[in-house]
């Protein structure tokens, strides 16, 4: 008998027309946080929806021709698929009306859905829910990012605890990403010059509801083996290959909007990875639009927004100069300025070759406007790029703050949005509202609350139960041990939750510092509680690795079993879970390291109060009454005993307050009202503040509409505006070291305060070129604090008084507000009308 010849063939789904709506809403993740949508993805089979991870790509590429056939006969199907179809056609007809000014977003990954592993961690997960916010508010906004093959690393655990990073490639079919096709069906790319060859990209495109997202991707043919791999891993390989990724990020980029016929009018780089974004456009504007260095840089900066993500100063992104110089070292020719002039743009001292290039030192120099994720991170923001500005103190920095908010439609749980949606008022609906609204939860019944609370902690029960269940992510567990965790993990346990990245500085063991006490928590026979934990650490992180296997060391422990719990393979459905089942979510990082976070955000949406250390977020949002906190002050400088502290501090708040407000149960009802009136106060008071839609808002009015404004202005009538004040900051520099002090009049050493000791200080000065308006004049009275920083009292600006043979006379009266010791000094700045701050032209001279 002959063998048989197998042929390879290809079979792709086509549905039966009457479904066609499907298709269409799959290839727009706007399913992903619209429960209709959801729902009815679930319907065509409930079993694949829940196999697949909730991704209806796979589903329709899964189910059987006879499934879809009998759904386009079901009348009942059919009328639930044309109601989510006209609730998706009647809101992307919106996308028509969308205003000026339009904005570039900038990042490095996004984290929108499960489906799409383009993520790592909060930073990913942040721009993904400011994507969603930017589609519901109808915000004009075209995101560029990376596609990457193998995004970040799927979590597994070893039976010892350890944790493995395994990495599966993405199958680009059946993600959320169409290729971007030219008029005649050719793939569009991009290109950009690497050291003897060619990078091409290609341009994939994600519909994230009204707003697009451009990825590029260097996997395929077109591209040497050394290439290909830049987009395979999120944050992979070496410094080399991370440079080449943020080359094709910021440089491919533009050049991408650009091949799309996309001009937008601001640029926001997320983080300093996209800074490349201001190299290039500089180009465009010396080689397309004739302007000089200074001129283009006028534009660039005007209509250029950075903001950091990063607290500590290590955690910027800082190349050595012969990288550079390998893969950026034609741009000086292009941009018509020497080599050590473009290393300025990314150093504190330009003529340090040990010192490296940062692309944050970069991103801030090429943009008008920089911000912090918090109000605590847009202070310490100040002193990290304080040497940029030797000239000023800290505080004085144009740096501030948008503190990160959550995608509420992600994050809430259906249960809650059905009671939201009744209490919350019709303009709630429409992403357009009063976050007052959402003190219509106080209208809510104990019994409403209370049972959506028991239902949400009964679904992550259930999850943490499967998960642990499954091989594919863990052999940490014996089979007797998972048995023993499903009969004590309970629904009706208080219930502490705490899930993010495991970097040392987020202290993920301090609970386990008293053991004994932690067990005669957990084991309380009248108020027992358990603890969830979940997370990743990055693969290079060896520290953060050995914490999870601590963890999952104890929670192995006898006492311990089934009260804490290490759940792994952390993802956004995971994470969902949590954020809605815990009663409590657990957060005590190392002050001030946490720049915003935002996993208590999510949190709180769902009723779920917070307990945290006074940082990020928190030192905003906390109330009294809505939640817990650990105190905001440092009590030791040594970390080993404020940890001791710390430790301390959270097991006697949840013995003295949260278990006992938790377990105030009624005995006919049920249920604790001290609880339910938290949760409502939790929602009431903290949510609200803390959404995408309040952090879009404050973005756009403080950001993108006055920036639009100036950059309107500074580019009209052929860059007049940009090549004035161009020529203006050439005059001053030439001209500044020529001012010469002729006289100057400074508080003596002691003197008396009263209203009528002022002191009268002058200063008089010779400005050569200069006209006498152009000079500011002012005395700074500081103070030092207990670490020896100066902080500013007083400033007193001095007022021109006359000018005469080229010598102008400033004067003023000094009083400062307090008695004491102070450090005084006077400097001199350039003024001008067009200046939209002081450090966009940051020289001064002190006297």
């Amino acid at each position: 008998m002959n063998a048989p010849s197998w042929k390879s063939v290809m079979v792709t789904r086509h549905l039966p027309e009457a479904l066609s709506g499907l298709e269409t809403l799959s290839k727009n993740l706007w399913w992903c946080w619209n429960d209709s949508a959801k729902a009815l993805f679930k319907t065509v089979d409930p079993e694949i929806w829940h196999t697949s991870g909730h991704n209806p790509r796979a589903v329709l590429d899964t189910v059987s021709i006879k499934r879809f056939n009998q759904l386009a006969g079901d009348g009942s199907f059919l009328a639930a698929l044309g109601k989510v179809m006209d609730e998706f056609n009647a809101y992307m007809s919106e996308k028509a009306n969308r205003t000026e000014p339009s904005v570039g977003y900038f990042c490095m990954e996004y984290g929108l859905d499960t489906s799409l592993q383009i993520y790592s961690g909060g930073l990913g997960i942040l721009a993904g829910d400011y994507l969603k916010e930017t589609s519901d508010m109808n915000v004009n906004l075209v995101a560029v990012g990376l596609l990457y093959r193998f995004g970040y690393f799927t979590q597994v655990l070893t039976a010892q605890g350890d944790q493995v990073a395994k990495y599966n490639p993405q199958d680009f079919l059946k993600i959320p990403v169409e290729p971007v096709l030219d008029a005649e069906g050719k793939w569009k790319t991009v290109s950009v010059e690497f050291p003897g060859r060619t990078l091409t990209a290609r341009i994939w495109k994600v519909a994230v509801g009204r707003t697009d997202l451009y990825l590029l991707d260097t996997d395929f043919e077109a591209n040497i083996a050394e290439d290909r791999e830049i987009t395979y891993h999120l944050y992979g390989g070496n410094w080399e290959n991370r440079l080449k990724q943020e080359v094709l990020l910021g440089i491919g980029g533009i050049r991408a909007l650009r091949t799309l016929g996309l001009n937008p009018t601001i640029y926001h780089c997320n983080e300093g990875h996209a800074a490349l974004i201001g190299l290039e456009r500089l180009r465009e504007y010396i080689q397309n639009d004739k302007l000089t260095f200074p001129e283009a840089l006028e534009v660039v900066r005007a209509s250029s927004l950075f903001t950091t993500h990063t607290p500590v100063p290590a955690g910027h992104d800082a190349f050595e100069d012969g990288l550079l110089g390998r893969y950026l070292g034609q741009y000086p020719d292009s941009l018509g300025i020497t080599w050590e002039e473009m290393m300025g743009l990314g150093k504190v001292n330009a003529t340090d070759t040990s010192e490296n290039f940062s692309m944050s030192v970069l991103a801030a120099n090429i943009s008008v406007n920089v911000n912090g994720v918090s109000m605590l991170h847009g202070k310490v923001s100040k002193g990290i790029f304080a040497r940029m500005y030797p000239g000023y103190l800290p505080e004085e920095l144009h740096i501030s703050y948008v503190t990160n908010g959550v995608h509420y439609p992600t994050w809430a749980a259906k249960e809650w949005k059905q009671l939201h949606a009744r209490v919350f008022g019709p303009e709630f609906q429409t992403h357009h509202y009063d976050k007052s609204c959402f003190e219509g939860v106080y209208n809510l019944t104990d019994e409403e609350i209370w049972d959506v609370r028991k239902t949400l902690k009964s679904n992550l029960v259930n999850t943490i139960n499967e998960r642990l269940s499954d091989p594919k992510i863990g052999t940490h567990l014996s089979p007797a041990q998972t048995v023993r965790i499903s009969k004590n993990l309970r629904k009706d346990v208080l219930t502490i939750g705490f899930a993010r990245r495991f970097a040392t500085y987020k202290r993920a063991t301090l609970l386990f510092s008293d053991l004994d006490r932690l067990a005669a928590i957990v084991n309380n026979p009248v108020r027992p509680v358990q603890f969830v934990f979940a997370g990743k650490a990055h693969p290079a992180d060896k520290a953060g690795q050995d914490l999870i296997r601590h963890i999952v060391e104890i929670s192995k422990m006898d006492r311990f079993i089934g009260r804490i719990v290490f759940v792994p393979g952390y993802d956004i459905t995971l994470a969902k879970r949590l954020v809605q089942g815990v009663d409590v979510w657990l957060n005590n990082p190392t002050r001030p390291l946490e720049a915003s976070g935002t996993s208590g955000e999510k949190a709180a949406m769902n009723g779920v109060m917070h307990f945290s250390v006074l940082d990020g977020w928190w030192v905003e949002g906390y109330k009294e009454g809505a939640g817990w906190a650990l105190p905001q002050k440092r009590v030791y400088d040594e970390q080993n005993y404020q940890d001791e502290l710390d430790s301390a501090s959270i097991y006697a708040t949840i013995e003295n307050e949260i278990a006992p407000a938790y377990y105030d149960v009624d005995p006919k009802t049920g249920r604790s009202a001290r609880w339910i009136q938290i949760i409502r106060n939790n929602i009431a008071q903290i949510a609200c503040n803390f959404t995408t839609n309040r952090m879009l808002t404050d973005y756009c009015n403080q950001y993108y509409v006055p920036q639009g404004v100036r950059t309107a202005e500074i580019v009209a009538k052929d860059y007049a505006k940009a090549k004035s004040v161009a020529a203006w900051k050439k005059h001053v520099l030439d001209a500044w070291n020529d001012i010469k002090v002729v006289s100057y009049t400074q508080p003596e050493s002691s003197y008396s305060l009263s209203p009528e000791g002022g002191l009268k200080a002058e200063v008089a000065l010779e400005l050569g070129t200069l006209k006498p308006e152009e000079i500011g004049v002012e005395m700074l009275f500081t103070s030092v604090d207990r670490k020896g920083r100066l902080r500013i009292q007083d400033v007193f600006e001095f007022a021109l008084e006359s000018c005469k043979d080229g010598v102008a006379k400033y004067s003023t009266t000094v009083l400062p507000e307090r008695t004491g010791m102070y450090q005084v000094a006077t400097r001199l700045y350039p003024k001008h009308p067009d200046m939209p701050h002081r450090q966009d032209f940051p020289i001064v001279k002190w006297l």
